[in-house]
């Protein structure tokens, strides 16, 4: 049994229930970054906020994301996708091509995929070798610990679907004209290795998971669920976050 196994795929919540959540969480999620970013509050800059997204083709990433940034000023946020690295890419250290975009203090950027890659897809496609992969465990962990410490909130969501569900998704996408742009051979051919990919995903929960930047697992079968608890999560995990930088930044002594 791993930590998937233990997901309820069957929540869901009311369309009332939703809207009413949904317009509470993102009313707070506002005031969040507003002080963070030093727009209100005491005037100072807070850390920077660095979401996570990961999880199942077609598990609602992209959604989720539009709801935690419909309510910001568009100069207050950075959105990030990251698809298999390109050729200049490939010449450098994996991490590389993210540390860039880390934001700093005060910033807020959303990764939609991250290095998480290299513990996914490029095992699961072999496009790393087991020595790469396997060392890129602590090497993320060694990151993200050195990232939070120098001031930001790291908040890493995994949407998880039913095979049946992303197949239903990806039918759906095939034949709408306007969205089948997001669909390609490759997501089907990555649906026979379901079974490989959620085991490299246990084995990522299990070795990455750790007190500064914990996974935060979420059922995207229902996509009002999922929205819902993803905001209301990032909103208890920034609110750790500011908790754990104002402790970090007293004076002692």
């Amino acid at each position: 049994m791993g930590r998937l196994d233990d997901i309820d795929l069957s929540a869901k919540l009311s369309g009332d229930e939703y809207e009413t959540r949904l317009a509470a969480a993102q009313e707070r999620f506002v005031e969040l970054r507003l002080i963070l970013g030093g727009q209100i509050g005491d005037g100072g800059v807070g850390p920077g906020l660095l979401v996570v997204m990961e999880g199942a083709d077609a598990g609602g990433k992209g959604g989720a994301t539009r709801r935690i940034v419909e309510r910001l000023d568009p100069r207050h946020f950075s959105v990030y996708a990251y698809a298999k690295p390109d050729d200049r890419e490939k010449r450098h250290h994996f991490l590389w091509r993210f540390w860039t975009k880390i934001p700093g203090l005060g910033g807020m950027c959303v990764f939609d995929r991250s290095w998480y890659g290299r513990l996914l897809v490029e095992r699961v496609e072999k496009f790393a070798t087991i020595e790469q992969w396997t060392r890129a465990y602590n090497e993320i962990v060694e990151f993200e610990r050195s990232v939070v410490l120098e001031g930001v909130i790291l908040v890493k969501f995994y949407l998880h679907i039913s095979s049946d569900e992303q197949a239903r998704r990806f039918e759906s996408r095939r034949d709408d004209p306007l969205r089948k742009w997001k669909l390609n051979e490759e997501d089907w051919r990555n649906r026979e290795k379901w079974d490989q990919y959620i085991e490299a995903a246990e084995d990522m929960f299990e070795r990455t998971d750790h007190q500064l930047a914990p996974w935060d697992i979420v059922s995207g079968e229902n996509k009002k669920w999922a929205r819902v608890t993803i905001l209301e999560t990032l909103n208890q995990r920034i609110e750790d976050g500011i908790t754990r930088w104002e402790m970090l930044n007293t004076p002692t002594g």
